[in-house]
């Protein structure tokens, strides 16, 4: 009896300390994002939000945006098809823990060790230049092992009576895993994309060597082979990430520096929330609750 008084004084003691850590953690997020949005807004002005060649955000805001876009529409097939793979299909063996040893190691690289090779590979190799789309490649490479391993998680982390009950009503295994998994699963892959995407909003030694410094946009030009159209993925692409790093190691525009990571920490919340938000909608969708 009284090792079991101990046992819970004992696991109410850690639950405290816990709460304790995760409190102060929080607090001392919230601290940082405030300094850091304040700082940035504080020596903000008007001409600085407009869409200009120079002393502006517009355009690079615009950049990141649409290189995390196209970063995902990569990454997010190929991770989740691989989670798939690696739960469902694979077999116990050396070629599966090789895979999955190749998965751990890419996701743990250096970005700057990805962005040589998106330079040697998307540029040297296959000539596309600076451009947003090797930056949005070279980006995927990062991303792929997230959205992989969140998704093989998410999938082994279901009880075995879903997959058999779908396979008990007549489902084939595809069926059973398009229809019946995968919709459960949709919160934690939501999770990992978030995390891959967060990666691409703030990325910047990658895309040092693959998407340029510069940028060029004419809004009035919607010509998708024009170098100075804002769709065409073949242009180079300053994004938020550079132009910080750039006006800091020049020592130019401090006041530029600071919106541009304010904002930077904005858009990042906001799609966070907006995942997050979308995520719930479809897993009520599927789970048959009034939405």
């Amino acid at each position: 009896m009284n090792r079991i008084k101990r046992a819970r004084g004992t696991n109410s003691v850690m639950t405290g300390v816990f709460y304790l850590i995760a409190i102060f953690f929080f607090a001392l997020l919230i601290s940082f994002a405030s300094y850091v949005i304040i700082k940035g807004f504080s020596g903000a002005t008007p001409e600085m939000f407009r869409f200009l060649r120079k002393g502006s955000i517009g355009n690079q805001l615009f950049n990141t945006i649409y290189l995390v876009f196209i970063s995902l529409v990569f990454s997010v097939p190929l991770g989740v098809t691989a989670g798939i793979y690696l739960s469902m299909y694979a077999k116990k063996g050396f070629l599966t823990k090789f895979l999955r040893i190749c998965i751990e190691t890419l996701s743990s690289l250096p970005s700057i060790v990805v962005g040589l090779f998106g330079y040697l590979v998307f540029l040297v190799f296959f000539g596309l230049g600076k451009s947003l789309l090797a930056g949005a490649l070279s980006i995927s490479i990062l991303a792929i092992p997230v959205i992989t391993t969140t998704t093989e998680d998410a999938i082994n982390g279901l009880p075995d009576d879903y997959l058999q009950a779908s396979l008990g009503l007549g489902a084939t295994r595809w069926q059973s895993i398009y229809h019946v998994l995968l919709p459960a699963c949709i919160p934690r892959i939501m999770t990992g994309v978030i995390l891959a995407a967060g990666r691409g909003f703030g990325e910047a030694a990658a895309l040092l060597y693959t998407t340029g410094s510069g940028t060029d946009i004419r809004w009035g030009n919607w010509n998708l082979t024009a170098p100075t159209c804002p769709l065409n993925v073949f242009r180079p692409a300053e994004t938020l990430s550079l132009q910080i790093w750039g006006l800091q190691i020049n020592g130019q525009d401090p006041n530029l520096a600071n919106l541009s990571a304010a904002v930077l920490m904005i858009l990042v919340l906001l799609f966070s929330i907006g995942a997050n938000a979308l995520s719930r909608h479809i897993n009520k969708k599927t789970s048959g609750e009034s939405v």
